[in-house]
């Protein structure tokens, strides 16, 4: 994440149109790549495509992801923000008829897609209107997500299915933090890349999804 600040001044109007301009772009590049990948985990349910499995998916996900930091300031990188929100979009596929499969799956699937649409919109319009500074949080975040993810692998490979759940609570919370932090970060000028902030606030929403979608599904009787 981008760490300047050059577009911070004493003249707010000066300072606020590149952060409108990010704003703007990120917002309407963030709603084009939801409802594309939307559309491709809908083709992934309906085809009944099966998971690529976690090492596929590790590998497409951070490659994707390093190749989108490299070319973030080309055309390139909106096509590559693409193939990554395509690719998630496949692998959520899977896990979604998943869920459809069980009793109580599509209410589950619908309270954890709008709750997860209430707490973005929640925290994001509070950054924005507050214009709250949150940058304290990112070293915080950093190292939160790091343990999370580690011990996410941990509880997969080991079958622990209770530090799985502690996993899912972490996201929630991390992803919600994140949230806050990146749209601060464009409002004060910490990020002037929108293509990396699309990145960021779509992981956000997909990892605070799934992770809804994990603990609804316990909370529900359901593994």
């Amino acid at each position: 994440m981008s760490t300047q600040s050059s577009t911070i001044t004493s003249r707010p109007g000066a300072a606020s149109i590149p952060a409108n301009t990010v704003i703007r772009n990120t917002y309407t590049l963030l709603s084009l790549t939801l409802i594309f990948s939307g559309l491709v985990a809908g083709v992934s349910m309906m085809l009944n495509l099966p998971h690529p499995g976690i090492m596929l998916t590790l590998v497409g996900y951070f490659g994707l992801l390093f190749a989108i930091t490299k070319f973030r300031n080309q055309g390139l990188g909106i096509a590559l923000v693409f193939a990554l929100t395509g690719f998630m979009g496949y692998t959520l596929g899977p896990i979604l008829n998943a869920y459809l499969s069980l009793a109580n799956g599509g209410s589950i699937i619908m309270m954890a897609m709008g709750s997860t649409g209430a707490i973005f919109l929640g925290l994001s319009g509070y950054a924005l209107v507050s214009r709250k500074d949150f940058s304290f949080m990112g070293g915080f975040l950093m190292v939160g997500i790091l343990v999370a993810f580690l011990a996410g692998l941990g509880a997969l490979f080991l079958q622990m299915p209770m530090l799985s759940l502690a996993v899912s609570s972490m996201f929630v919370l991390l992803m919600s933090g994140l949230i806050l932090y990146q749209t601060s970060a464009i409002i004060h000028g910490g990020e002037t890349n929108y293509v990396m902030a699309t990145v960021t606030l779509f992981v956000s929403i997909f990892n605070l999804f799934t992770s809804l979608l994990h603990l609804l599904g316990f909370m529900n009787g359901e593994n």
